[in-house]
């Protein structure tokens, strides 16, 4: 970040260019919401500055041994990600305008897109959105216009954060959501199925779901589509270099979250929300899409195909609103995934799996570890349940050095004990044995 100083004068000089004072500027925010005062610090210098950010860095915990997952996920990024990204034609804060003018970024979007729909195994793909949360939103309203209903049932082993922010975009809208509560881990068809009428838009599950269990939404996308029901399915990216694809499964619009291909955890953001859907739903889109055509002297050309957002067209039109530099994090993510390519991508993937499925073996075998859920199908994390709280002992761990795992009494009742760990193709098997031996010093 640049550091970019002003004086009391330069502040009037720029006010009065917009031939507004301090108060006119702020004058649209109601009184009552109005700061009563910023307690702000005086100004410090660039070096200051730096000092001080230093001070504040150094309190958070930089030297952990991560096992933490929940949809965030510390894997390996290549050197030449960052390399390739930080070009200055791409490396802009804001997302690109006329970009017909910039050839380069309409392909790398367009590619992309196709990056996703491979990956997915799904017909077309938009330019990205905000995140994975946001992505499933957008795809449960996109399914509400398809099918003009307003039910949507969305399974509890779905990501909880994904569900309250689902539930905080729609609280003023007029839509039956209805969760369902799984079963041993899994999405719970019987309670699925019970709820499923004609009135029912969209049902969405996630796989792996949070607590990393393994599904296969073949038999939910053949009973939705019996009803007029789109099936939305949530994915973990890198697990598809290894598992059954959702548009295998019979998925109707497929979303999940970007992070993973490239980025940074970055505590909370930018991330990246890709979506890819049947071709026959392209037109009730959220986002842009980009295309291949060819100029007037036959060249191959890229255009802005589909573009139903709010920049391009009426506001009460628009399907979405994305106004960072998505497009920069679409980039990121397709650079990964060429630099490893599909055999690389698979082999990412099995090392995850492979190093999951030691660490579970290590603790399971821990005097009072046991496995939470019956099915041992999952994917690179896991559900433990500890003879105490987890977040006591995660605490406890997090003094021995390791980032151990997600408390789920966070989110879910009558898991107080529950302990979910991640392990990434990053992880050791001499850390694993760590976490082992200190898991078991702290019980």
């Amino acid at each position: 970040m640049e550091f970019i100083p002003h004086t009391e004068q330069q502040q009037q000089e720029m006010l009065a260019e917009i031939d507004l004072t301090m108060d006119g500027l702020f004058a649209d925010i109601p009184a009552d919401l109005k700061a009563k005062s910023f307690n702000l610090p005086a100004g410090l210098s660039e070096m200051e500055a730096r000092n001080r950010l230093a001070e504040l860095a150094g309190k958070n915990s930089i030297d952990l041994t991560l096992f933490l997952g929940g949809g965030f996920y510390d894997h390996f990024i290549p050197s030449a990600v960052y390399s390739i990204i930080s070009r200055s034609e791409f490396y802009t804060a804001y997302t690109p305008y006329q970009p017909e003018l910039s050839q380069g970024t309409l392909q790398a979007i367009y590619e992309y897109q196709s990056a996703i729909c491979r990956l997915t195994d799904m017909e077309v793909s938009n330019a990205s959105l905000y995140d994975g949360g946001t992505a499933m939103y957008e795809a449960m309203m996109m399914a509400l216009r398809i099918t003009g209903r307003n039910k949507v049932i969305i399974d509890d082993s779905v990501n909880p954060i994904y569900r309250v922010m689902i539930h905080s975009y729609t609280r003023n809208l007029q839509i039956d959501l209805d969760e369902t509560h799984c079963t041993d881990g899994l999405a719970n068809r019987a309670e699925i199925l019970d709820k499923l009428d004609d009135q029912t838009a969209a049902i969405i599950v996630q796989n792996p779901n949070f607590f990393g269990c393994i599904d296969d939404f073949t038999d939910l996308a053949k009973a939705a589509h019996a009803k007029g029901t789109l099936l939305l399915v949530s994915c973990y990216p890198i697990s598809l270099g290894i598992l059954k694809t959702p548009g295998a499964m019979g998925a109707d619009i497929v979303t999940g979250e970007g992070q993973s291909l490239g980025m940074p955890m970055s505590f909370g953001g930018p991330y990246l929300g890709f979506m890819a859907a049947r071709k026959e739903h392209v037109r009730k889109m959220p986002g842009r899409v980009v295309g291949e055509t060819t100029d007037r002297e036959g060249r191959r050309a890229f255009v802005l195909t589909l573009q139903a957002r709010e920049q391009h067209i009426r506001r009460d039109k628009a399907t979405s609103n994305i106004c960072s530099n998505e497009a920069l994090c679409a980039l990121t993510a397709l650079v990964y995934l060429s630099l490893l390519g599909k055999e690389g991508l698979k082999e990412t993937a099995q090392r995850c799996a492979d190093k999951a499925s030691y660490a579970y073996q290590r603790l399971a075998a821990i005097a009072g570890v046991q496995p939470r859920f019956k099915t041992r199908w999952f994917f690179n994390e896991f559900v433990v349940d500890l003879p105490r709280e987890a977040a006591d002992v995660i605490a406890s761990l997090i003094e021995r050095g390791f980032a151990a795992g997600f408390p789920l009494s966070r989110y879910y009742e009558g898991m107080e004990n529950s302990m979910l760990i991640c392990v990434t193709e990053k992880r050791t098997k001499q850390e694993i044995g760590m976490l082992a031996e200190a898991l078991e010093s702290v019980l």
